[in-house]
Protein backbone atom coordinates (compact mmCIF):
# COMPACT_ATOMS: atom_id res chain seq x y z
CA UNK A 1 0.00 0.00 0.00
CA UNK A 2 0.94 3.69 -0.78
CA UNK A 3 2.58 5.60 2.29
CA UNK A 4 -0.40 8.42 2.73
CA UNK A 5 1.86 10.70 3.26
CA UNK A 6 4.87 10.13 1.20
CA UNK A 7 5.48 9.51 -2.62
CA UNK A 8 7.99 6.87 -3.62
CA UNK A 9 9.06 6.22 -7.12
CA UNK A 10 11.78 3.56 -8.52
CA UNK A 11 14.28 3.88 -10.03
CA UNK A 12 17.01 1.69 -12.21
CA UNK A 13 20.77 3.24 -11.71
CA UNK A 14 23.47 2.69 -13.65
CA UNK A 15 26.67 4.68 -12.04
CA UNK A 16 30.41 4.49 -11.61
CA UNK A 17 30.34 5.53 -8.06
CA UNK A 18 29.55 3.72 -5.08
CA UNK A 19 25.85 3.19 -5.40
CA UNK A 20 24.79 4.43 -2.21
CA UNK A 21 26.38 7.65 -2.57
CA UNK A 22 24.85 8.26 -6.05
CA UNK A 23 21.68 7.64 -4.56
CA UNK A 24 22.32 9.98 -1.69
CA UNK A 25 23.20 12.74 -4.63
CA UNK A 26 20.09 12.01 -6.47
CA UNK A 27 17.72 12.19 -3.49
CA UNK A 28 19.61 15.70 -2.15
CA UNK A 29 19.33 17.25 -5.84
CA UNK A 30 15.53 16.37 -5.68
CA UNK A 31 14.72 17.82 -2.43
CA UNK A 32 16.82 20.10 0.07
CA UNK A 33 20.17 19.89 -1.47
CA UNK A 34 22.24 20.81 -3.99
CA UNK A 35 25.98 20.37 -5.16
CA UNK A 36 27.53 22.13 -1.52
CA UNK A 37 26.21 21.99 1.81
CA UNK A 38 24.26 25.65 2.59
CA UNK A 39 23.81 26.95 5.58
CA UNK A 40 19.79 26.86 5.45
CA UNK A 41 19.72 22.98 5.36
CA UNK A 42 19.29 22.30 8.70
CA UNK A 43 19.13 18.75 10.10
CA UNK A 44 15.64 19.66 10.68
CA UNK A 45 15.13 20.88 7.52
CA UNK A 46 16.07 17.81 6.44
CA UNK A 47 14.25 15.95 8.53
CA UNK A 48 11.48 17.28 7.64
CA UNK A 49 11.89 17.99 3.81
CA UNK A 50 14.78 15.88 2.16
CA UNK A 51 13.75 12.97 0.09
CA UNK A 52 15.07 9.63 1.15
CA UNK A 53 16.10 5.89 -0.19
CA UNK A 54 13.85 3.69 1.01
CA UNK A 55 15.78 0.71 -0.72
CA UNK A 56 18.67 0.16 -2.45
CA UNK A 57 19.04 -3.13 -3.84
CA UNK A 58 22.66 -4.14 -6.15
CA UNK A 59 22.38 -6.12 -9.20
CA UNK A 60 25.25 -8.45 -9.54
CA UNK A 61 25.56 -7.43 -13.22
CA UNK A 62 28.25 -4.75 -13.94
CA UNK A 63 29.55 -3.35 -17.47
CA UNK A 64 32.89 -1.83 -18.65
CA UNK A 65 31.74 1.31 -20.42
CA UNK A 66 28.94 3.66 -19.78
CA UNK A 67 25.34 3.42 -21.64
CA UNK A 68 24.50 7.31 -21.67
CA UNK A 69 27.16 9.64 -22.47
CA UNK A 70 28.80 12.53 -20.65
CA UNK A 71 28.64 10.50 -16.85
CA UNK A 72 31.33 10.99 -14.76
CA UNK A 73 33.73 8.46 -13.31
CA UNK A 74 36.15 7.93 -10.22
CA UNK A 75 39.67 8.14 -10.69
CA UNK A 76 41.62 4.87 -11.39
CA UNK A 77 41.80 2.53 -14.08
CA UNK A 78 39.56 -0.03 -13.96
CA UNK A 79 36.04 1.66 -13.41
CA UNK A 80 33.50 -0.48 -13.84
CA UNK A 81 29.41 0.77 -14.09
CA UNK A 82 27.22 -0.88 -11.55
CA UNK A 83 23.15 -1.37 -11.62
CA UNK A 84 20.97 -1.26 -8.75
CA UNK A 85 17.37 -0.43 -8.12
CA UNK A 86 16.86 2.19 -5.88
CA UNK A 87 13.74 3.26 -4.18
CA UNK A 88 12.80 7.34 -3.50
CA UNK A 89 10.58 8.80 -1.19
CA UNK A 90 9.66 12.50 -0.75
CA UNK A 91 7.01 14.04 2.11
CA UNK A 92 4.20 15.28 -0.22
CA UNK A 93 4.09 18.38 1.98
CA UNK A 94 7.19 19.32 -0.30
CA UNK A 95 4.35 19.99 -3.75
CA UNK A 96 1.38 19.18 -2.39
CA UNK A 97 -0.84 17.03 -4.69
CA UNK A 98 0.25 18.38 -7.78
CA UNK A 99 0.76 16.16 -10.91
CA UNK A 100 3.27 19.19 -12.40
CA UNK A 101 5.22 19.07 -9.24
CA UNK A 102 5.37 15.75 -8.73
CA UNK A 103 6.71 15.23 -12.41
CA UNK A 104 9.56 17.78 -11.40
CA UNK A 105 10.52 16.06 -8.45
CA UNK A 106 10.49 12.58 -9.89
CA UNK A 107 11.63 13.17 -13.17
CA UNK A 108 13.38 16.32 -13.31
CA UNK A 109 16.65 17.47 -13.24
CA UNK A 110 17.92 14.00 -11.80
CA UNK A 111 18.74 12.57 -15.48
CA UNK A 112 21.47 15.07 -15.72
CA UNK A 113 23.49 14.11 -12.95
CA UNK A 114 26.82 13.08 -13.70
CA UNK A 115 27.04 10.25 -10.96
CA UNK A 116 24.92 8.54 -13.37
CA UNK A 117 25.35 6.23 -16.73
CA UNK A 118 21.71 5.26 -16.55
CA UNK A 119 18.60 6.20 -14.86
CA UNK A 120 15.09 5.39 -15.58
CA UNK A 121 11.97 5.70 -13.54
CA UNK A 122 10.18 2.92 -13.22
CA UNK A 123 7.45 2.96 -10.91
CA UNK A 124 5.43 5.59 -8.76
CA UNK A 125 3.45 5.49 -5.36
CA UNK A 126 1.24 8.12 -4.46
CA UNK A 127 -0.80 9.08 -1.75
CA UNK A 128 -4.53 9.24 -1.73
CA UNK A 129 -4.59 12.93 -1.85
CA UNK A 130 -3.89 12.84 -5.63
CA UNK A 131 -6.77 11.01 -6.65
CA UNK A 132 -8.81 13.36 -4.16
CA UNK A 133 -7.26 16.40 -6.20
CA UNK A 134 -7.83 15.32 -9.71
CA UNK A 135 -10.69 13.71 -11.96
CA UNK A 136 -9.02 10.52 -12.90
CA UNK A 137 -10.97 8.72 -16.25
CA UNK A 138 -14.48 10.04 -16.21
CA UNK A 139 -15.64 6.63 -18.29
CA UNK A 140 -12.75 4.30 -18.41
CA UNK A 141 -13.37 0.78 -19.02
CA UNK A 142 -17.35 0.62 -18.12
CA UNK A 143 -18.45 3.67 -19.26
CA UNK A 144 -16.83 3.26 -22.62
CA UNK A 145 -18.41 -0.37 -23.04
CA UNK A 146 -22.03 1.47 -22.31
CA UNK A 147 -21.37 4.35 -24.65
CA UNK A 148 -20.14 1.81 -27.76
CA UNK A 149 -22.72 -0.60 -26.53
CA UNK A 150 -19.92 -3.43 -26.57
CA UNK A 151 -19.85 -6.32 -24.16
CA UNK A 152 -17.98 -9.34 -23.10
CA UNK A 153 -15.68 -8.52 -25.97
CA UNK A 154 -12.62 -5.96 -27.24
CA UNK A 155 -13.87 -2.89 -29.24
CA UNK A 156 -13.14 -3.80 -32.77
CA UNK A 157 -11.95 -0.22 -34.12
CA UNK A 158 -9.54 1.15 -36.81
CA UNK A 159 -7.65 4.37 -37.92
CA UNK A 160 -8.55 6.24 -40.47
CA UNK A 161 -6.31 5.94 -43.38
CA UNK A 162 -4.34 7.67 -45.52
CA UNK A 163 -3.51 9.87 -42.01
CA UNK A 164 -3.71 12.77 -43.92
CA UNK A 165 -4.91 14.24 -47.46
CA UNK A 166 -8.36 13.08 -47.35
CA UNK A 167 -11.19 15.99 -47.02
CA UNK A 168 -14.29 16.25 -44.98
CA UNK A 169 -16.32 14.70 -47.50
CA UNK A 170 -14.27 11.94 -48.34
CA UNK A 171 -13.24 11.20 -44.45
CA UNK A 172 -17.26 10.82 -43.93
CA UNK A 173 -17.60 8.57 -46.73
CA UNK A 174 -14.96 6.16 -45.41
CA UNK A 175 -16.26 6.61 -42.22
CA UNK A 176 -19.89 5.47 -43.83
CA UNK A 177 -18.27 2.35 -45.17
CA UNK A 178 -16.69 1.37 -42.17
CA UNK A 179 -20.26 2.07 -39.96
CA UNK A 180 -21.94 -0.36 -43.06
CA UNK A 181 -19.39 -2.97 -41.99
CA UNK A 182 -20.14 -3.24 -38.44
CA UNK A 183 -17.18 -1.28 -36.94
CA UNK A 184 -17.14 -0.34 -33.25
CA UNK A 185 -14.60 2.24 -32.99
CA UNK A 186 -13.00 4.59 -35.42
CA UNK A 187 -10.33 7.60 -34.87
CA UNK A 188 -8.45 9.87 -36.46
CA UNK A 189 -5.15 9.78 -37.04
CA UNK A 190 -2.69 11.48 -35.18
CA UNK A 191 -1.61 13.34 -37.80
CA UNK A 192 -4.87 14.54 -38.44
CA UNK A 193 -6.05 17.89 -37.11
CA UNK A 194 -7.49 21.32 -38.42
CA UNK A 195 -5.67 21.96 -41.55
CA UNK A 196 -7.62 24.09 -44.23
CA UNK A 197 -7.55 20.91 -46.80
CA UNK A 198 -9.53 19.25 -43.32
CA UNK A 199 -11.24 21.83 -40.79
CA UNK A 200 -11.89 20.22 -37.72
CA UNK A 201 -15.19 21.25 -37.57
CA UNK A 202 -16.28 20.55 -41.35
CA UNK A 203 -15.08 17.23 -40.78
CA UNK A 204 -16.62 16.34 -37.54
CA UNK A 205 -19.74 17.59 -38.51
CA UNK A 206 -19.60 15.36 -42.30
CA UNK A 207 -18.14 12.52 -39.67
CA UNK A 208 -20.91 13.10 -37.39
CA UNK A 209 -23.35 13.36 -40.05
CA UNK A 210 -23.20 9.12 -41.28
CA UNK A 211 -22.65 7.87 -37.93
CA UNK A 212 -25.99 9.67 -36.67
CA UNK A 213 -27.64 8.35 -39.66
CA UNK A 214 -26.06 5.18 -39.69
CA UNK A 215 -27.45 4.76 -35.74
CA UNK A 216 -30.95 5.80 -36.59
CA UNK A 217 -31.22 2.92 -39.61
CA UNK A 218 -29.43 -0.27 -37.39
CA UNK A 219 -29.50 0.93 -33.49
CA UNK A 220 -25.53 0.49 -33.74
CA UNK A 221 -23.14 4.27 -33.36
CA UNK A 222 -19.64 3.54 -34.03
CA UNK A 223 -17.23 5.59 -31.50
CA UNK A 224 -15.72 8.28 -33.56
CA UNK A 225 -12.26 9.84 -31.85
CA UNK A 226 -12.39 13.32 -33.23
CA UNK A 227 -8.26 14.50 -32.55
CA UNK A 228 -8.91 18.16 -30.85
CA UNK A 229 -5.12 18.40 -29.82
CA UNK A 230 -4.97 22.40 -29.73
CA UNK A 231 -4.63 24.69 -27.28
CA UNK A 232 -6.45 24.67 -24.58
CA UNK A 233 -9.50 27.04 -25.77
CA UNK A 234 -9.38 25.12 -29.38
CA UNK A 235 -10.00 21.97 -27.35
CA UNK A 236 -12.48 22.81 -25.33
CA UNK A 237 -14.70 24.50 -28.18
CA UNK A 238 -13.69 21.31 -30.61
CA UNK A 239 -15.07 19.05 -27.27
CA UNK A 240 -18.30 21.06 -27.28
CA UNK A 241 -18.77 20.62 -30.81
CA UNK A 242 -18.51 17.09 -30.74
CA UNK A 243 -20.80 16.50 -27.93
CA UNK A 244 -23.34 19.03 -29.85
CA UNK A 245 -22.83 16.84 -32.66
CA UNK A 246 -23.78 13.77 -30.47
CA UNK A 247 -20.29 12.48 -30.30
CA UNK A 248 -18.92 10.32 -27.65
CA UNK A 249 -15.63 10.47 -27.94
CA UNK A 250 -12.37 12.80 -28.34
CA UNK A 251 -8.68 12.55 -28.63
CA UNK A 252 -5.30 13.95 -28.18
CA UNK A 253 -1.89 13.78 -28.20
CA UNK A 254 -0.62 13.13 -24.89
CA UNK A 255 2.90 15.23 -25.85
CA UNK A 256 2.14 17.66 -27.47
CA UNK A 257 -0.78 18.96 -25.27
CA UNK A 258 1.28 18.78 -22.23
CA UNK A 259 0.51 17.47 -18.59
CA UNK A 260 -1.93 21.23 -18.21
CA UNK A 261 -3.74 20.63 -21.05
CA UNK A 262 -4.66 16.98 -20.23
CA UNK A 263 -5.31 17.73 -16.65
CA UNK A 264 -7.69 20.80 -18.36
CA UNK A 265 -9.39 18.88 -20.93
CA UNK A 266 -10.25 16.28 -18.77
CA UNK A 267 -11.47 18.40 -16.07
CA UNK A 268 -13.81 19.88 -19.12
CA UNK A 269 -14.99 16.53 -21.14
CA UNK A 270 -18.02 14.98 -21.12
CA UNK A 271 -16.70 12.63 -23.50
CA UNK A 272 -14.08 9.79 -22.98
CA UNK A 273 -10.93 10.76 -23.62
CA UNK A 274 -8.77 8.32 -26.53
CA UNK A 275 -4.91 9.74 -25.48
CA UNK A 276 -2.62 8.89 -28.17
CA UNK A 277 1.42 8.50 -26.61
CA UNK A 278 2.99 9.54 -30.14
CA UNK A 279 6.56 10.76 -29.33
CA UNK A 280 6.73 7.99 -26.18
CA UNK A 281 9.58 6.60 -28.12
CA UNK A 282 11.76 9.50 -26.86
CA UNK A 283 11.12 8.65 -23.29
CA UNK A 284 11.14 4.83 -23.53
CA UNK A 285 13.52 3.46 -26.38
CA UNK A 286 16.84 3.45 -24.41
CA UNK A 287 16.17 1.10 -21.60
CA UNK A 288 18.54 3.28 -19.42
CA UNK A 289 17.23 6.10 -20.07
CA UNK A 290 13.39 7.83 -19.29
CA UNK A 291 10.43 6.12 -18.16
CA UNK A 292 8.87 2.88 -18.11
CA UNK A 293 5.27 2.79 -19.07
CA UNK A 294 4.29 1.51 -15.65
CA UNK A 295 5.15 4.47 -14.19
CA UNK A 296 4.03 7.23 -17.16
CA UNK A 297 0.30 5.88 -17.64
CA UNK A 298 -0.45 6.46 -13.85
CA UNK A 299 0.21 10.17 -14.66
CA UNK A 300 -2.32 10.71 -18.13
CA UNK A 301 -5.10 8.67 -16.01
CA UNK A 302 -4.71 10.97 -12.78
CA UNK A 303 -5.26 13.97 -15.41
CA UNK A 304 -8.41 12.25 -17.09
CA UNK A 305 -7.92 10.03 -19.95
CA UNK A 306 -9.80 6.73 -20.14
CA UNK A 307 -8.04 5.24 -23.59
CA UNK A 308 -4.10 5.04 -23.70
CA UNK A 309 -2.22 3.45 -26.38
CA UNK A 310 -0.25 0.50 -25.55
CA UNK A 311 1.24 -0.66 -28.81
CA UNK A 312 0.60 -4.36 -29.80
CA UNK A 313 1.88 -7.70 -30.44
CA UNK A 314 4.43 -8.43 -33.39
CA UNK A 315 4.12 -4.46 -33.65
CA UNK A 316 5.45 -2.40 -36.40
CA UNK A 317 7.47 -0.84 -33.88
CA UNK A 318 10.48 -1.50 -31.76
CA UNK A 319 8.75 -2.79 -28.70
CA UNK A 320 8.56 -6.21 -27.66
CA UNK A 321 5.59 -8.32 -26.66
CA UNK A 322 6.49 -8.81 -22.87
CA UNK A 323 6.67 -5.02 -22.88
CA UNK A 324 3.01 -4.45 -24.30
CA UNK A 325 1.21 -6.61 -22.21
CA UNK A 326 3.03 -5.16 -19.21
CA UNK A 327 1.58 -2.26 -20.15
CA UNK A 328 -1.83 -3.25 -20.88
CA UNK A 329 -1.87 -4.98 -17.56
CA UNK A 330 -0.81 -1.70 -15.71
CA UNK A 331 -3.39 0.28 -17.30
CA UNK A 332 -6.17 -2.23 -15.90
CA UNK A 333 -4.05 -2.62 -12.66
CA UNK A 334 -6.34 -0.05 -9.45
CA UNK A 335 -4.64 2.63 -8.71
CA UNK A 336 -6.12 3.71 -5.57
CA UNK A 337 -8.27 1.40 -3.34
CA UNK A 338 -11.25 4.25 -3.41
CA UNK A 339 -10.47 5.70 -7.14
CA UNK A 340 -9.46 2.67 -9.27
CA UNK A 341 -8.70 4.66 -12.16
CA UNK A 342 -8.56 2.40 -14.66
CA UNK A 343 -8.36 2.77 -18.13
CA UNK A 344 -9.17 0.92 -21.25
CA UNK A 345 -5.56 -0.30 -23.24
CA UNK A 346 -5.26 -0.02 -27.04
CA UNK A 347 -3.82 -2.29 -28.69
CA UNK A 348 -2.78 -1.06 -32.59
CA UNK A 349 0.53 -0.97 -35.09
CA UNK A 350 0.15 -3.63 -37.46
CA UNK A 351 -2.50 -5.30 -35.64
CA UNK A 352 -4.60 -7.91 -37.39
CA UNK A 353 -6.49 -10.77 -36.94
CA UNK A 354 -3.41 -13.18 -36.54
CA UNK A 355 -2.32 -11.21 -33.71
CA UNK A 356 -6.08 -11.51 -31.65
CA UNK A 357 -5.20 -15.28 -30.16
CA UNK A 358 -2.01 -14.11 -28.59
CA UNK A 359 -2.81 -10.89 -27.04
CA UNK A 360 -5.74 -12.67 -25.41
CA UNK A 361 -3.85 -15.67 -23.75
CA UNK A 362 -1.37 -13.54 -22.59
CA UNK A 363 -3.35 -10.35 -21.44
CA UNK A 364 -6.17 -12.44 -19.81
CA UNK A 365 -8.66 -9.80 -20.95
CA UNK A 366 -11.18 -8.42 -23.52
CA UNK A 367 -11.36 -4.94 -21.76
CA UNK A 368 -9.35 -3.55 -24.61
CA UNK A 369 -9.88 -1.59 -27.97
CA UNK A 370 -8.16 -3.76 -31.02
CA UNK A 371 -7.55 -1.43 -33.43
CA UNK A 372 -6.37 -2.25 -37.00
CA UNK A 373 -6.09 -0.10 -39.91
CA UNK A 374 -3.87 -2.08 -42.62
CA UNK A 375 -5.94 -4.85 -40.86
CA UNK A 376 -9.39 -3.90 -41.66
CA UNK A 377 -8.68 -1.86 -44.67
CA UNK A 378 -6.62 -3.77 -46.82
CA UNK A 379 -8.51 -7.25 -46.13
CA UNK A 380 -8.72 -8.45 -50.17
CA UNK A 381 -12.39 -8.90 -49.60
CA UNK A 382 -12.92 -5.22 -48.09
CA UNK A 383 -13.17 -3.67 -45.05
CA UNK A 384 -16.39 -5.49 -44.04
CA UNK A 385 -14.51 -8.50 -44.53
CA UNK A 386 -11.42 -6.85 -42.61
CA UNK A 387 -14.20 -6.15 -39.46
CA UNK A 388 -15.37 -9.58 -39.34
CA UNK A 389 -12.05 -11.49 -39.31
CA UNK A 390 -11.43 -9.45 -36.34
CA UNK A 391 -14.20 -10.46 -34.68
CA UNK A 392 -14.28 -14.28 -35.70
CA UNK A 393 -10.31 -14.22 -34.61
CA UNK A 394 -11.42 -12.89 -31.07
CA UNK A 395 -14.54 -15.75 -31.13
CA UNK A 396 -12.09 -18.12 -31.40
CA UNK A 397 -9.63 -17.44 -29.01
CA UNK A 398 -12.15 -16.55 -26.48
CA UNK A 399 -13.42 -19.84 -26.95
CA UNK A 400 -9.62 -21.71 -27.02
CA UNK A 401 -10.35 -22.59 -29.88
CA UNK A 402 -7.44 -22.47 -32.68
CA UNK A 403 -7.20 -19.58 -35.23
CA UNK A 404 -6.49 -22.30 -38.08
CA UNK A 405 -9.27 -24.48 -37.15
CA UNK A 406 -11.84 -21.74 -36.41
CA UNK A 407 -10.92 -20.34 -39.95
CA UNK A 408 -12.56 -23.25 -41.86
CA UNK A 409 -15.46 -22.42 -41.04
CA UNK A 410 -15.04 -18.73 -41.34
CA UNK A 411 -13.84 -17.38 -44.62
CA UNK A 412 -13.63 -13.60 -43.73
CA UNK A 413 -10.76 -14.84 -40.75
CA UNK A 414 -8.99 -17.31 -43.03
CA UNK A 415 -8.35 -15.04 -46.10
CA UNK A 416 -7.10 -12.56 -43.24
CA UNK A 417 -4.97 -15.34 -41.34
CA UNK A 418 -3.57 -16.40 -45.46
CA UNK A 419 -3.35 -12.15 -46.22
CA UNK A 420 -1.25 -10.98 -42.75
CA UNK A 421 0.85 -14.39 -42.25
CA UNK A 422 -1.10 -16.20 -39.71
Amino acid sequence: MADPVRIEADYLIETAYDPRRAAEAMAGEQSSGTFVPVPGETPELKARSAARIEALELFDEVVPVPSLPGAGRPGGEDVVYRRARCTLSWPIENMGPSLPNLVATVAGNLFELRQFSGLRLLDLRLPTAFADAYPGPSFGVEGTRRLANVHGRPLIGTIVKPSVGLGPEETAALVQTLCEAGIDFIKDDELQADGPHCPFDRRAEAVMRVVNAHADRTGKKAMVAFNLTGDLDQMRRRHDLVLALGGTCVMASLNAVGLVGMVELGRHTQLPIHAHRNGWGALNRHPLLGWSYVAWQKIWRLAGVDHMHVNGLANKFCEDDDSVIASARACLTPMFEAKPCTVMPVFSSGQSARQADGTFRALGSTDLIFAAGGGIMAHPDGPAAGVASLREAWEAAMAGIDPATHARAHPALARALETYGG
